[in-house]
């Protein structure tokens, strides 16, 4: 994943158990045993990715969730998605 660029298509890490909470999503990586928390926005991003991991549908849905102009919510979507791949919870999935 370049510095600035979104993926197409996200996959989550096999070793990565998640659960909602309270409208908010606590991730388990059980390769670490490391707890991970996501607000509600990131609750939501998570749950959109977890349906089929298509950025570009995620990006769509969020627009039409929130009242945010297309480029702040591409970045904020970039930045979670770089994080949470940095920190092996997401994979990028090559075509």
């Amino acid at each position: 994943m370049t510095e600035r660029s979104l993926p197409a298509k996200i996959g989550i890490s096999d070793h990565v158990l998640y659960q909602e909470i309270e409208g908010e999503c606590v991730l388990l990586d059980m390769a670490t045993e490391q707890y991970f928390g996501l607000d509600d926005v990131g609750t939501k991003i998570w749950q959109l990715l977890a349906e089929d991991g298509d950025t570009e549908k995620t990006l769509t849905k969020l627009r039409q969730v929130y009242a945010a102009d297309e480029a702040t919510l591409r970045t904020d979507l970039t930045n979670l998605v770089r994080e949470l791949c940095d920190k092996g919870l997401l994979n990028v999935v090559e075509n």
